[in-house]
């Protein structure tokens, strides 16, 4: 899963002072939180985004090994962040501004353990013609499934999970510094609220197990490069009885041999010999699926494009086709015949006499067209 920049994610630069970035995530996680934004899981996903760039760029020696490393020098995506804030209030526990709520709500709040699984992105790779003619595809995903074994609980059969003694159940400790009053995660039991003293086999206490899901998805006509195909639930498994997280199928549309594609234009070239183009001709141009006739007129010059309507890709979401644009190309023999080159010395010999019966201004302007 590719991550975005934590500097981009709360909108601070990568010389920002730490009172710049309290300050961005306090305004981001409360206009975020999921206790202002009910029911809805873009603004849940921001939230956890914004808290987990928060925990490493507030951390003086994680936000110097992630300048230096990225993601991977503080191990981003390997175990997930949480910013241990279960309710709006506790934002402003954290930056002083406890009583703002009124004084007595007190540590006792229980907490769900309930998450939803993280996202997946698979990165496809189709051809010009699958793009075009849309198609089903099969998809191997490994992900994080429920264990069975134990239905996600984590615990032996016949055992339930045991409510944390430091934190009883919230997930969470409060401790004062100073006018601050700050809530952390719980480092007992690791936010969820429960220790887990006989851990399931299957998954070693985990509720969740690595399997290969097979998926077959459909990829509308119209696809390019970059296009996100979202398949709802087919992400990874939550924990503790939270719901699944989602997979993005990305596009990646191959080069084509003959066609260069722009928007929903396509684009190509066809060599053309100089009888063709002096004459006049009918040639057929090939498409995506077929063929299609080709007048050139009597006199065509090289690089003169011709458009031939409808047999562009299809327009994603809508109703019709692009164009197919045709650049022709005068192609001059490397190799002639003996019939070939007398012909063509007698066409000399005639372009010669002409040309010598012109002004200088009138060859300039049938050179030049």
């Amino acid at each position: 899963m590719s991550k975005r920049d934590y500097y981009e994610i709360l909108g601070v630069s990568k010389t920002a002072s730490d009172g710049e970035i309290k300050a961005s995530y306090r305004k981001l996680a409360i206009k975020y939180h999921p206790d202002k934004n009910p029911g809805d899981s873009e603004a849940e996903e921001k939230f956890k985004e914004c808290a987990e760039a928060y925990s490493v760029l507030s951390d003086p020696q994680k936000r110097a090994s992630y300048d230096r490393f990225g993601h991977q020098g503080v191990g981003a995506g390997a175990g997930g962040f949480d910013p241990g804030f279960t309710n709006i209030e506790d934002i402003f526990d954290l930056f002083g501004f406890g009583d703002m709520f009124g004084g007595g709500r007190g540590g006792g709040r229980t907490r769900s353990s309930a998450q939803r699984g993280s996202d997946l992105r698979y990165d496809l790779q189709i051809s010009l013609e699958d793009a075009a003619a849309g198609k089903e595809e099969k998809l191997k995903i490994p992900r994080l499934e429920r264990c069975e074994e134990c239905s996600g609980k984590g615990t032996e059969k016949g055992t339930e999970p045991e409510t944390c003694i430091t934190c009883q159940g919230s997930g969470q400790t409060r401790f004062q510094q100073g006018f601050f009053s700050v809530m952390r995660t719980c480092g007992n039991c690791g936010g969820k609220g429960q220790i887990i003293k006989h851990p399931c086999k299957g998954c070693r206490g985990a509720g969740r197990i690595e399997k290969e899901k097979k998926l077959e998805i459909k990829i509308p006509a119209g696809v390019e490069t970059g296009s996100r195909l979202r398949v709802n639930g087919e992400g990874e498994a939550g924990t503790n009885g939270g719901p699944s997280g989602d997979l993005y199928v990305v596009i990646h549309v191959a080069e084509h041999e003959l066609f260069e594609r722009q928007g929903a234009n396509l684009y190509s070239s066809i060599p053309i010999s100089f009888a063709q183009a002096a004459l006049g001709a009918e040639i057929n141009v090939p498409t995506l699926d077929s063929e299609e006739e080709l007048k050139i007129p009597a006199g065509t010059q090289t690089g003169t494009v011709f458009r031939i309507k409808n047999q562009g890709m299809p327009i994603l979401g809508g109703r019709g086709k692009g164009d197919l644009f045709v650049a022709v190309t005068l192609v001059t023999p490397k190799n002639l015949t003996k019939d070939q080159r007398k012909v063509l010395e007698e066409l000399a010999e005639i372009e010669n006499t002409d040309f010598e019966d012109e002004s200088f201004m009138d060859k300039v302007r049938n050179i030049f067209g």
